[in-house]
C-alpha cells in the first residue's frame, strides 16, 4: 500500500514536469498610453486625461492584451514629430502634438472585430490641452467608461472596456532553457525524470527487501 502511494506521488510529479509552462494567466484587453522620448517608447506615468504634452511631443496609444504595464505591447510605429506633423504648420497660440495610434493585432481584437491599420496624426490644440483633448480632435469617436478609462479610439473596439482575458503564459527565460531545439524537454527535464524513475526503482527494491526479509 505504501509503495502504491509513493508511485502515485511519483506519477504526479512527472505530470507536473511535463506540463511546465502551460499555466493560464489573466490579462486585460485595453488601450495603453505611451510617450516617445526620441529614442524609445516609455509607458506614460499618468493618464491621457491629465497629461499635458508640450509642443513637439510624440505620444502613442496601443490596443493589446497584457497583464500589466511591464509586459504591455508598445506602439509599432516609431515615426518622429517632424514626419508626423510635417503637413501641419505651426500656429501662434497653438501647440502641435504628434500621435501614434496602433489598433493592435487580430489576436488582441475582441471576437468579431478587425483592428484598423496603425495611423498617425498631428493635433493642433490649445497650449493647456491634455492628451485626451488632442486625441479627440483627430480620432473621434472616443469612448470612456464610468471611471474615465479610455475604452475606444476612433470607435474601436465597438464593445468592451478593460475586460479580463485568459491567456496562455509565454515561456520565461528559464523555461525556454528547459526546451531544446526540437521542442521537446531539455536535458534538465530528462534528468529530473530519470531521478524520479531511479527513486521509484529504489523504493520498489526496498519494498521487496522488506517482504523477503
Amino acid at each position: 500500500m505504501r509503495f502504491r502511494r509513493i508511485a502515485a506521488l511519483l506519477l504526479a510529479a512527472l505530470f507536473l514536469l511535463l506540463n511546465t509552462g502551460q499555466a493560464q494567466a489573466t490579462g486585460y484587453r485595453y488601450w495603453s498610453f505611451w510617450e516617445h522620448d526620441g529614442d524609445a517608447w516609455t509607458y506614460a506615468t499618468q493618464g491621457p486625461s491629465t497629461a499635458r504634452p508640450s509642443d513637439g511631443d510624440v505620444q502613442g496609444f496601443r490596443f493589446s492584451v497584457s497583464e500589466d504595464s511591464q509586459d504591455s505591447a508598445q506602439p509599432r510605429n516609431t515615426a518622429g514629430f517632424a514626419s508626423i506633423c510635417a503637413k501641419t504648420p505651426a500656429q501662434e497660440g497653438r501647440k502641435r502634438v504628434a500621435l501614434v495610434i496602433d489598433f493592435g493585432t487580430p489576436t488582441d481584437a475582441p471576437s468579431g472585430e478587425t483592428p484598423p491599420p496603425t495611423r498617425t496624426a498631428c493635433a493642433a490644440v490649445a497650449p493647456d490641452a491634455t492628451t485626451a483633448e488632442a486625441l479627440a480632435t483627430v480620432a473621434k469617436p472616443l469612448r470612456y467608461d464610468t471611471n474615465a478609462l479610455l475604452c475606444a479610439i476612433a470607435g474601436y473596439p465597438e464593445r468592451g472596456c478593460g475586460e479580463q482575458v485568459k491567456t496562455e503564459d509565454a515561456p520565461t527565460a528559464s523555461e525556454k532553457k528547459d526546451t531544446d531545439e526540437s521542442g521537446g524537454p531539455s536535458l534538465g527535464v530528462w534528468a529530473a525524470i530519470a531521478a524520479i524513475a531511479t527513486l521509484g526503482a529504489a523504493t520498489g527494491w526496498q519494498a521487496r527487501r522488506r517482504r523477503n526479509g
